[in-house]
């Protein structure tokens, strides 16, 4: 094995203590755990029933986080699987789909007769059916406009992996003509004397493409069919392109992954609330009503909430929520917009952009510091701030340091304006505890913004719980004075209140053993109000509700198998949607209740980073119909595979890192008197 590789057998980084391996030593901190099981959650840093290794490589601790969220993912679709074992031949198709192998519906919806357009030319129907839209569920398969006859089997199975991989990548097709792309793959196997038959623009255009077209399809109906099982939530993005167009992305999340649903161009909708109502009902329609657990949006403007309370009024049995991610990140935008904030934050914006625009001082700064940038990158560009902030206050004294230095009071820009005002804000104490200040509230909200972002845990699951830490944090900052963290509080409950809480998060609290069980879990009023919200809501039939409620004694008694050895044990262990599955059988109505629950999102699309400009482009007018048929193609494929292959569950614990800093980021491009002027070094400076 080489040194860089790591085994993922777990019995390779500990040792039995005992003949029955009942029993597991770690080989890096020494600690006995009970098994080789136990070992795995310890070296991966699972807290539950063991504490997390300290002493554990990295490389190590991550392989073991992989491994254990693959088991978890694993055993959630067996016990799925076991509730209501899916269809995945393919054979159920939508009426629409079906029509479609004839005639496909690509770009436009076609609007109603011109008889009957200028009459209702203001009704949300006909509104809705003229916006430019594209829906995954209508796709059918067709023949592909270029066969594969005569090809071996390797050979075609080659072509298709390069063109999944440049499907997935979203690349133009005429990335394939290029010849380094090609040496590139004959050049890994060229210690085989292996020459590839790349395939040609044709082929990736044709077969290759329909072939993807046809297992993504595959892929998409098998996980359509788990949503009558453990429900779904529908999540929303939205923004508006460098066109001025209102642009919305539909996806369908579930435990067996995401799906890219329906894009649209909302442009002629934005602003009415019939219309956009239209809309939704036509997307919970193609999932599904019986299906649909809640609908997360991306937006808490007044027009979406507005939008919601009339689905929410219409549905009774679904629910309406905002992005738990787009909430932290207004309570960290109006944190940011308080008055001292604001100032310290442009102080510390001042310092980041000077240093970052002159090369000299950047390079005296990392001499000085020992770290490669101060400016934080983040998946979040509302955690961004405040990262950087916590940067410069750690490197505090290094960089007080450099701006007293020799090196610096010789330099051209110890004399310079922005020189001087930058300097003077470094050693000025004010600004450092104004910093410090700053930060108490707000890097526990982006701890869990980050958390949210990576999808730790479940997040349905710990949402309500992590609400009420994170303010308990905010208190113990200010040293539980009141009059300091109040404030802060308020500004949270704002948020919390009239657009992250759902009932759901209340009964998703009190259905996660590992809370429920727990000495200090709290059953409160708001938590009843939720549990009792859900069962009203979700389940129609009042025997079966009432069946829930003794359910929910046994549940709270631990009897059954939820007092088994087991079931106790894996109460911090296992997922609490797989926990179900597995320990509350017993139980059938609550223990469906609790699945559909316990599996849904409290997150919004926007953490999966599709990539918009291939939405942007399907959605344009004036595209030549086959050219717009073969985009839909691979922006079906391209989408889907991102959400397919990407595992969103094994970030680090520390990794806000989204990439390297953007070049065009405002924390570091200067804005002096003239970019020319602030961008080009003076000569004598390089000697300095």
């Amino acid at each position: 094995m080489a040194t860089n590789e790591v085994s993922a057998n777990v019995n390779d980084h500990g040792k039995a203590v005992d003949e029955q391996k009942k029993k597991a030593q770690c080989n890096y901190c020494g600690k006995v755990v009970s098994g080789f099981t136990r070992l795995k959650y310890h070296l991966a840093g699972k807290r539950g029933d063991v504490s997390p290794c300290g002493e554990v490589p990295a490389n190590v601790k991550e392989l073991m986080k992989e491994k254990i969220h693959e088991l978890e993912r694993q055993k959630l679709r067996k016990g799925v699987e076991k509730m209501n074992p899916p269809d995945l031949s393919l054979k159920r198709k939508s009426s629409l789909e079906s029509k479609n192998v004839k005639q496909r519906k690509v770009g436009t919806i076609q609007s109603a007769g011109s008889d009957s357009g200028k009459h209702a030319k203001n009704d949300p129907v006909s509104r809705v059916n003229e916006i430019v839209s594209f829906s995954v569920l209508s796709m059918g398969s067709k023949k592909a406009s270029c066969d594969k006859e005569g090809e071996d089997i390797p050979v075609s199975q080659a072509k298709k992996c390069i063109g999944r991989f440049l499907y997935e990548m979203g690349t133009d097709f005429s990335a394939a003509t290029p010849t380094s792309l090609r040496r590139m793959i004959n050049g890994i196997h060229s210690c085989h004397q292996v020459e590839y038959e790349f395939p040609s623009h044709q082929e990736l255009k044709g077969w290759i493409l329909q072939d993807e077209v046809k297992e993504m399809l595959h892929h998409v109906h098998g996980i359509r069919d788990t949503w009558a099982t453990t429900g779904c939530s529908i999540v929303v993005d939205g923004w508006k392109d460098e066109k001025g167009r209102n642009l919305m992305n539909f996806l369908v999340d579930c435990p067996w992954g995401p799906i890219c649903l329906r894009l649209c161009d909302i442009s002629t909708l934005s602003d009415d609330v019939h219309s956009l109502v239209v809309l939704f009902e036509q997307v919970i329609a193609e999932v599904g009503v019986e299906n649909v657990v809640q609908i997360v949006s991306h937006s808490a403007s007044e027009c979406m909430a507005a939008v919601g309370n009339t689905l929410m009024d219409k549905y009774p049995t679904l629910f309406w929520t905002v992005s738990a991610s787009h909430c932290i990140e207004m309570m960290l935008e109006k944190i940011g917009m308080m008055g001292t904030a604001r100032e310290i934050l442009d102080k510390a914006k001042t310092i980041t952009r000077f240093i970052y625009s002159h090369a000299m001082v950047l390079n005296l700064m990392r001499n000085h510091t020992l770290v490669h940038d101060l400016v934080k990158p983040s998946k979040s560009k509302s955690a961004i701030p405040f990262l950087t902030l916590q940067n410069i206050v750690l490197e505090k004294e290094r960089l007080e340091k450099m701006f007293i230095s020799s090196e610096w009071k010789t330099s051209c820009w110890a004399s310079r304006r922005e020189g001087k005002r930058v300097a003077d804000i470094v050693l000025d104490p004010s600004f450092w505890s104004g910093a410090e200040m700053v930060l108490k509230p707000t890097i526990p909200l982006v701890g869990v913004l980050c958390s949210i972002i990576r999808g730790d845990k479940g997040q349905m699951c710990y949402i309500y719980e992590t609400m009420d830490a994170v303010k308990e944090d905010i208190a113990e900052e200010f040293e539980n004075n009141e009059s300091q963290y109040m404030l802060f509080w308020e500004l949270i409950d704002e948020i919390w209140n009239n657009h992250l809480h759902s009932a759901l998060h209340a009964a998703a609290n009190h259905l996660n053993p590992a809370i429920f069980y727990s000495r200090d879990y709290n059953f409160d009023k708001e938590v009843f109000e939720g549990i009792n919200c859900c069962i009203e809501c979700m389940v129609p039939d009042e025997h079966i509700q009432n069946e829930i409620w003794l359910q929910l004694e046994q549940y709270k008694d631990a009897e059954g198998d939820f007092g088994l050895g087991k079931a106790t044990e894996r109460r911090n262990i296992f997922h609490p949607a797989l926990w179900w599955s597995n320990y509350g059988g017993h139980c059938p109505e609550l223990q469906k209740l609790a699945t559909r629950i316990l599996s849904q999102t409290c997150d919004g699309a926007s953490r999966y980073k599709l990539k918009r400009s291939l939405a942007e482009n399907l959605l344009a007018k004036g595209r030549n119909p086959i050219e717009q048929e073969r985009l839909c193609d691979l922006t079906f494929v391209h989408y889907n595979l991102h959400l397919r292959n990407a595992d969103w569950s094994t970030d680090t614990d520390t990794d806000t890192e989204f990439g390297e800093i953007d070049p065009m980021n405002d924390w570091i491009v200067w804005e002096g008197p003239s970019t020319s002027q602030a961008n080009v070094e003076p000569r004598y400076d390089k000697h300095d």
